[in-house]
């Protein structure tokens, strides 16, 4: 089976530019995982036969929002978190809004394993949103994923919006400190891992470097490859000697994010 998770930074824009068409007929997904939708699903102009399609869509209209679409029905669909999870962490919102009705979290129910797909809260360059992001949000979601690890393994995507180590980011001396790479966001993918939970790309590709997922706008950052890993899958730890191989496609254009992908034995 081939998964694969975009970033797309508005579906409908990708689908203008024919790139998201384009993406689907070549790589064929059995199962993708969308972020950034920045839309509802009858704003999307698709013709998807082959796939069953599940949206999550902010309550802010052009914000936020992921969707799953799989060849494979899922057993159930769950999105967001647990309305004990959501009170436990008190994920009622800050002043940008309520993260839980962000439309950030989708979680599918297969017959072998869980996929989840997930948008993390941007932490924001004035670190405003750090707070939320590292005492509540993170927390909530290795919870969730814990929880539905108890009945299968998890296989979890999205843009986590930090670069785990020096390795993952072009200029990581610059940005230490910064959004995206400060100690509290990489703690926060660390506790991933302590949980049993394997970063899929350096499982296969441990040392390789210039592997980038996201590039600025500005300076001409993708021409030139000075970019940050910040998408990713990451898979239970009884799961992980079943993914035949893991990749990043910055090749394929159409958003600000690159695909990201694993492959398994079914």
């Amino acid at each position: 089976m081939k998964l694969y998770s975009w970033n797309v930074n508005g579906i409908r824009a990708v689908i203008k530019k024919g790139t998201f068409q384009e993406f689907m007929a070549n790589e064929q997904p059995d199962i993708l995982c969308l972020q950034e939708t920045k839309a509802k699903a009858e704003q999307a102009d698709l013709n998807l036969p082959d796939y069953y399609t599940y949206w999550n869509s902010a309550d802010k209209a052009g914000y936020s929002g992921t969707a799953i679409f799989s060849k494979v029905k899922p057993r159930q669909v769950i999105n967001g978190f647990t309305e004990n999870i959501a009170k436990k962490y008190k994920l009622a919102g800050d002043s940008y809004g309520d993260p839980s009705q962000e439309g950030r979290v989708i979680s599918a129910e297969f017959e072998k394993f869980w996929v989840v797909t997930v948008y993390t809260p941007n932490s924001k360059g004035d670190l405003s949103r750090l707070k939320l992001r590292h005492s509540q949000w993170d927390p909530a979601f290795l919870e969730h994923i814990g929880e539905l690890e108890r009945t299968k393994p998890v296989l979890f995507s999205g843009d986590l919006n930090v670069a785990h180590n020096e390795i993952d980011l072009a200029n990581p001396k610059a940005n230490i400190g910064k959004h995206g790479f400060t100690n509290e966001e990489r703690e926060g993918f660390d506790n991933f891992e302590k949980a049993g939970f394997v970063d899929t790309f350096r499982l296969k590709y441990p040392k390789q470097t210039e592997a980038y997922t996201w590039w600025t706008h500005w300076a001409n950052a993708r021409a030139r490859n000075i970019g940050w890993r910040i998408d990713y899958w990451l898979v239970s730890r009884s799961i992980a000697s079943k993914i035949v191989d893991a990749k990043i496609h910055p090749e394929i254009l159409g958003s600000d994010h690159c695909p990201v992908s694993i492959e398994i034995q079914a």
